[in-house]
């Protein structure tokens, strides 16, 4: 039996998985939780053999509960299960240790051959995102300047991108509206750009946004 644990903020979205991978004989939801802090307690305290995470969730994020879970429990396979397309973030999240990266708009069939998959030990690796994969680490040119930004930075950047203002990327991450001019300073240096303009040119550019 497969147990899963599912992280989403979104109540009709944990019903919908929950009724999809609990109709397979092999698998069985164990726990749901809204955010992740509450998933990584949860984990900590019983373990599971799947865990699949939303990104964007009140407070401790999906990416953050990737990365301290990567560090902590190393062989726990996790998914990634997103509204975001796989251009954004799929690459990014498999380097930092996710198993396999999922757009919320992927046919049931494919998410239980996802966590069957992972939960062999495999990776999830779609076709665009293996060819992505490919066309990176066979790349003979330097990292593009939205490559060079962390993982929170990268997040800020595509909000930012997204034409959010400073106040509701606050409110959306929970964290200060200071925090985030410092990030948006930090992003505007380290690329190169002198404004937000700029900024939503290059995403428009690099087809970050789609």
């Amino acid at each position: 039996m497969i147990r899963i644990v599912i992280a989403d903020d979104h109540a009709i979205v944990r019903q919908g998985l929950k009724k999809i991978l609990d109709e397979n004989p092999d698998m069985q939801v164990v726990a749901e939780h809204v955010n992740g802090a509450d998933a990584l307690r949860w984990v900590r305290a019983n373990g599971c053999d799947v865990a699949l995470l939303d990104i964007a969730m009140p407070g401790l994020n999906g990416i953050d509960v990737l990365k301290q879970l990567h560090e902590e429990k190393p062989k726990l396979p996790i998914l990634i299960l997103s509204i975001y397309p796989e251009e954004q973030y799929a690459v990014r999240l498999i380097k930092a240790g996710a198993a396999g990266y999922l757009t919320k708009e992927s046919a049931p069939e494919i998410v239980t051959e996802a966590v069957r998959r992972v939960a062999a030990g495999k990776k999830y690796i779609s076709a665009t995102v293996a060819e992505m994969l490919a066309n990176e680490f066979g790349a003979q040119q330097g990292k593009q300047p939205h490559e060079t930004l962390s993982d929170r930075e990268y997040q800020i950047f595509l909000l930012l991108a997204a034409a959010r203002t400073v106040s509701e990327i606050a409110s959306a991450l929970s964290v200060s509206v200071k925090t985030v001019s410092t990030y948006r300073t930090r992003i505007l240096e380290k690329m190169r750009l002198r404004n937000n303009a700029e900024l939503m040119r290059y995403a428009v550019e690099k087809h970050l946004m789609e």
